[in-house]
C-alpha cells in the first residue's frame, strides 16, 4: 500500500504483466475502504481482492479501449453498480461519463478530484487521470518507456509525452503493466553512460529478483532515464542520429526514431 499525501493505492496483478490500481479514499474521510478501479481488464482478481479486504468500488477509470483494460467492466458494472468513466473518443461499452480534457472528476465521499489529460498515440483516444500528486496514465508512458504507437501518430505521441514534462518532478507514475526490465534494456542502448539509469537497471533487477514491482515511479526519475521523455537531450538525439544516419531537427523527429528504433530491434514493450 502507498502513501501520497494521504492518498492511498494499491495493485492486483492480471494476465501475464498488468496492473489494476485500487485508488482509495482519504483516510480523513473515512473512506479508505471506498475504491475506485482503474483499468480492470479482468473482473476476477479485482473481485476477489474486494471480497477479501471489505473494499467498496465506487467507480471504474477506463484509460483507452484495449481488452487487457476494458475486459472485467460488464462483470464489475452488473456486481456493484458503479459509474464508468473513460475516453470520449473512444467507442467503450459501459461508459457512463465520457471524458476529454479539461474536464475534472470529484468524488466528493472520498475527497478525490482528478483532472483528465488528452494523451492520444498509443490509440487515437487514450486519456490519463491526474490528481493527488499521481498520475494514472495507462500505456502511453511506461517505467522507462512508452506505449507502441498503434492508432495514433508519432507526433500525437510526442505532443503526449511533452505535456508529462510539463508536470511536477514528485508526480508518481502509475502505468499498466511490468515492461520495465525490457524497457531499460533498450534505453542503455541509447544512452549506455547514462549514470541514473545505470543504477535504475540495478535497482529493477533487485526488485524483480524479489518478484516486486518496479512501478510506480516518479516523473523525475522518468526525465532523468526514459529515452521517450528525453527527446529534446543531446546524448539521445546524438544516439538517434547515430542509429538514422541522418540529422534530426526536431525533438519530435528525435522521438519518432527513438521509437522506430525500438520497434525495430524486437524490444518487447
Amino acid at each position: 500500500m502507498i502513501s501520497r499525501t494521504n492518498l492511498k493505492i494499491s495493485h492486483v496483478a492480471a494476465f501475464d504483466d498488468n496492473y489494476i490500481w485500487f485508488i482509495h479514499g482519504l483516510p480523513e474521510k473515512s473512506a479508505e475502504k471506498q475504491i475506485i478501479i482503474v483499468d480492470p481488464g479482468d473482473a476476477e482478481p479485482v473481485i476477489n481482492s474486494i471480497r477479501h479486504h471489505n473494499y467498496l468500488p465506487q467507480a471504474i477509470f477506463i484509460t483507452h479501449h484495449h481488452h487487457d483494460h476494458t475486459g472485467g467492466i460488464k462483470e464489475l458494472v452488473d456486481a456493484y453498480q458503479i459509474p464508468v468513466y473513460g475516453p470520449a473518443n473512444e467507442r467503450i461499452p459501459h461508459i457512463t461519463y465520457p471524458l476529454m480534457e479539461k474536464q475534472t472528476i470529484s468524488l466528493t465521499s472520498m475527497g478525490l478530484l482528478f483532472d483528465v489529460l488528452d494523451v492520444p498515440g498509443h490509440t487515437i483516444g487514450h486519456i490519463a487521470y491526474l490528481g493527488h500528486q499521481s498520475l494514472f496514465i495507462g500505456d502511453t508512458l511506461f517505467a522507462g518507456g512508452c506505449g507502441r504507437i498503434f492508432e495514433g501518430t508519432a507526433e500525437q505521441m510526442h505532443e503526449s509525452l511533452s505535456k508529462l514534462l510539463n508536470l511536477e518532478n514528485d508526480t508518481m507514475v502509475y502505468c499498466a503493466h511490468e515492461y520495465t526490465q525490457d524497457n531499460l534494456k533498450f534505453a542503455q542502448r541509447v544512452e549506455p553512460d547514462n549514470k541514473q539509469l545505470i543504477q535504475r537497471i540495478e535497482q529493477t533487477t533487485q526488485l524483480r529478483l524479489s518478484n516486486q514491482p518496479t512501478v510506480p515511479s516518479t516523473l523525475e526519475l522518468e526525465k532523468q532515464t526514459n529515452p521517450f521523455l528525453r527527446f529534446n537531450i543531446d546524448s539521445v538525439k546524438t544516439a538517434a542520429e547515430n542509429f538514422a544516419q541522418k540529422s534530426l531537427k526536431t525533438p519530435a523527429e528525435v522521438f519518432r526514431t527513438v521509437r522506430y528504433w525500438k520497434d525495430t530491434r524486437n524490444y518487447s514493450a
